[in-house]
């Protein structure tokens, strides 16, 4: 196999490997959204929120390490805040990072809605 099909083949492997939502099972946290670029010019998505992540960039940078050891380019799109509250099965997706900027909440309820079916997932700019 030559080189460059190997290494495409590679990052396809770790493409599917990158789960597209990680967040808090509860409470209210930070969250970033996460373009990964793929080989063929597309972009999949990611949302990764925890209570962990004093600032946005410090979720950004977990994600971004793993991303880079499988050899996957990724990029910063923006972040917020989540409001996870499993009891009443709502999600709330809302307001902005200082760093990076307000993110799409619209990707990110999509997504989310995915991982969480049967929830209300819903998002707002307002807020911080």
């Amino acid at each position: 196999i030559e080189e460059q099909t190997f290494q495409h083949y590679f990052k396809q492997i770790n493409l599917s490997a990158m789960e597209p939502v990680q967040i808090d099972e509860s409470g209210v946290f930070k969250y970033v959204l996460i373009a990964l670029y793929r080989d063929d010019g597309g972009t999949d998505w990611l949302v990764r929120g925890h209570a962990w992540g004093e600032y946005h960039d410090d979720i950004y940078q977990s994600t971004l390490s793993e991303a880079s050891g499988m050899g996957l380019d990724t990029e910063c799109k923006g972040g917020g805040r989540i409001k996870h509250d499993p009891t009443n099965r709502e999600i709330f997706v809302y307001g902005y990072s200082v760093g990076y900027g307000r993110a799409d909440h619209e990707i990110a309820c999509g997504l989310i809605r995915a991982k969480y079916p049967g929830y209300k997932v819903h998002w707002s700019n307002e807020g911080y």
